[in-house]
């Protein structure tokens, strides 16, 4: 098993049970998560070597974020205690057609304002086989985003492989502001992740005639992108989620892949998730299953199959974490859908 890891913020989630609208809601139903966390989790699962990197407040609801991490075995010894305060997201969960809506109070938060020379990347990257981020750490703050890529620099310093899930948000910056940054950084990547609306909103690629509302996606626009970005970022390989919204509590769930020096293309197997419990951190459960995937020594096509099942099965937790074990991903890969109890 492989060394992993990740960097990025870890948040205090306070989400509306039962379905309920913000305003209804008289208690909140608490979690942590966060795009890179969430991957440390489900790697740490799979009984990789994971470690999450991130500043959180000397006080105790930064404690609780870290004793969440540790309880699911993710090595924490290179968290930095700083700051004035955890992050905090509010999240509404739609069903059918109503959406899920989230609120951001993360401004100030201790990861936002931590500076690179707290973080000793040559101890942490030691021994590491891969690093990875996303596109919501840089667009934290300016300075989040300078010890993004002292990071980066440290890994590939060690030989280290570098994912990156794009992961635009719109609440968190400007398309303009991602495509300045986050293109700086692709240098740094092997791995590149996204959809088509990061693929666009992040770098700049236009996706074509794909329509994500319409429940219909073009594959040909799929592979005019990927080429698009191999050409040039030299990406080891491209990868994209897909998911069809047919609405809050029904999508359908694949993924495809590009070899970015065979330009072999492949997509997978396709999954009815309906109906959905909890899509926030699906993209991450992809991600943490991608990277398994790869450490296990799959090839494109079986890593891509792996982190397609653990996602769509991450759909059915509550919660940032996928909880799944590697047997519930196997099955699932291998055919078994069925749910039936297991006696």
């Amino acid at each position: 098993m492989g060394k992993i890891v990740t960097m990025g913020e870890i948040m205090l989630r306070l989400s509306t049970p039962n379905n309920e609208k913000f305003i209804q809601a008289d208690e909140f139903d608490i979690n942590y998560g966060g795009g890179e966390a969430n991957v440390a989790v489900s790697l740490a699962n799979y009984g990789h070597d994971a470690e999450f990197v991130t500043a959180v407040p000397d006080n105790p609801i930064g404690e609780c974020a870290v004793a969440a991490l540790r309880k699911y075995g993710v090595e924490t010894k290179h968290i930095v205690k700083s700051g004035e305060r955890l992050g905090i997201y509010y999240l509404e969960t739609g069903a059918s057609m109503r959406a899920s809506n989230v609120v951001y109070d993360r401004a100030h938060s201790s990861i936002s304002t931590a500076t690179a020379d707290q973080f000793d990347f040559d101890a942490i990257f030691e021994g590491a086989d891969w690093f990875h981020f996303t596109g919501i750490t840089p667009a934290v703050s300016d300075i989040a985003a300078e010890v993004t890529e002292a990071a980066l620099k440290a890994a590939k310093a060690k030989g280290v492989t570098v994912s990156c899930d794009l992961n635009f948000r719109k609440k968190l910056w400007s398309s303009e502001k991602a495509q300045k940054i986050m293109t700086n950084l692709m240098q740094y990547v092997d791995v590149c992740i996204g959809n088509e609306e990061d693929a666009e909103k992040v770098l700049g690629f236009k996706p074509g005639e794909t329509d994500v509302t319409s429940g219909e996606l073009e594959m040909e626009g799929y592979k005019d992108i990927f080429n698009q970005m191999c050409d040039k970022f030299n990406f080891k390989y491209v990868i994209s989620s897909l998911r069809e919204s047919f609405s809050a509590s029904h999508n359908g769930w694949s993924a495809c892949i590009m070899d970015g020096k065979t330009r072999e293309f492949y997509r997978s197997r396709r999954y009815e998730i309906n109906p959905i419990v909890d899509r926030v951190g699906g993209g991450d459960s992809f991600a943490g299953g991608l990277i398994c995937g790869l450490m296990d020594g799959k090839d494109m096509k079986g890593a891509i199959e792996y982190a397609v099942a653990a996602s769509a099965l991450k759909h059915t937790i509550p919660g940032d974490f996928n909880l799944v074990t590697r047997a519930d991903v196997d099955a699932l890969a291998g055919g078994d859908g069925s749910g039936r109890v297991q006696r």
